[in-house]
Formats: C-alpha cells, structure tokens, sequence
C-alpha cells in the first residue's frame, strides 16, 4: 500500500497544517510529511510554487495518496476517519458524533477576529491584550465550548477519554490562548495545559523549533513587540 504523504507549511506558525497532522496521529496511520517553504515569492497569494505543486489551491496542507490528491484539512481529516475507522476520529455515540461535528465546522468557518487578532506562533509568549469586544465575544464562544463539553463528556479529551478530530482543530486554538496569555475559565485552561502537554502536541512542537528560521515575509515574531 502506497503510504500517504501529508504536505505542511511552516510549523510554527501555520494552524492549518497542524489539524490533519494530529488526526493522522490520532489514527494511528503511517504517513510521510513533507515541509512546504512558504517564505518565498508568491506567498499571501496563493502563488507559491512549491505549495501549487502539493495542492490546486496553492495552499497546505495538502495530502497525497497515490494518485488521489486532497486539500481541505477538514477532508483530509475525513480520509483519514474512513481510513482508520477503529481509531474512532468521531465518536462513536451519534449524537456525540454530531456534536463534535457541529464544534468543528465552526471552528472551519469562525472564529475570524482571534484568527486575524491572535496570529498563530506556537514559540512565542506575549502579555495580555486589550482585545476589541468582537475578540473578546470569540473568546468567551470559545472558552463555552472547552468547558461545556468537558463537563458533558468527562475530559480529559473534549469528548472523553480519546482524542478526536474535534481536539486536533482546536489544538491551534490552545497553542493561541497560551501565546497571547488569555484569561481563561478554570475548565477550559485545563484543557488548554493538558492538550498542549500530549505527546503528540510535544512531538510538533519539537519539529517546529527545530525547523524554525525567521520568516521574511510576515511580521509573525515582531507582533507585539
């Protein structure tokens, strides 16, 4: 069997990268990973060259399994569910399963003030904001969901006690909440320490340091300086 070959973006600072990746781990599937370069010609417009060779849109992460090409980090995390059915990506109850597919296509499609306002960089440590009322109202959504759902499924995991696709698309939104060091709900900063503290998040937080390099053509490591 061909082995799927999962192409990112710059570990540090791409959310988008990190979602697929933590379900394929979570599916215990064996995978390749290829680091797309993004700092270079094209980037912001979708025209890096390096990126349109992985995926039609000119962005990663993108998956690879043979002849099959995906995009989408909500597909790709469906492939992977498909193709691992034991490692139960969604869980298993149906209305559980609906409710973690409810949280996940609102993470897909929301959350636009924190994700313009609280730039995803999982190597850096910032004080407090003063953050505008739309963030604010983000944070507040947010922090309803983590404690909401612990205290309905028992933790330690958003739905009990396996990890799901669920915690892999709100893992950047931890990686974000400890960045910019948000004030946080007692249930839900113990989701944020005990997801960030797995040793699936450890292992990509080790690649991206040793990866990283400054990136020219955004201002990530100068924000809030």
């Amino acid at each position: 069997m061909t082995k799927p070959i999962l192409f990112l973006g710059n570990r540090t600072y791409s959310s988008w990268s990190m979602r697929p990746w933590f379900a394929l781990k979570y599916s215990g599937l064996d995978f390749d990973e290829i680091d797309v370069e993004l700092d270079a010609d094209g980037y912001g417009q979708a025209q890096v060259q390096a990126a349109l060779a992985a995926s039609p849109t000119g962005r990663v992460p993108a998956l690879h399994m043979g002849e099959l090409k995906l995009w989408d980090s909500l597909a790709i995390c469906e492939w992977a569910n498909e193709q691992a059915p034991s490692a139960n990506l969604w869980p298993k109850d149906v209305g559980a399963r609906a409710l973690a597919r409810a949280v996940v296509c609102e993470m897909h499609s929301g959350f636009g003030e924190i994700r313009n306002n609280l730039t995803c960089n999982i190597r850096r440590k910032v004080q407090e904001q003063n953050w505008n009322a739309a963030t604010l109202s983000e944070m507040e959504r947010l922090d309803d969901i983590w404690s909401g759902l612990l205290a309905q499924f028992g933790g330690p995991y958003l739905f009990g006690e396996k990890p799901t696709i669920a915690d892999a698309f709100y893992i950047p939104m931890a990686t974000r909440m400890r960045t910019y060091s948000v004030s946080l709900s007692t249930e839900a900063a113990s989701y944020r320490d005990f997801i960030l503290a797995t040793p699936e998040f450890l292992e990509w937080e080790a690649a991206a340091a040793k990866q990283w390099k400054p990136f020219t053509r955004a201002a990530h490591d100068t924000v809030y300086d």
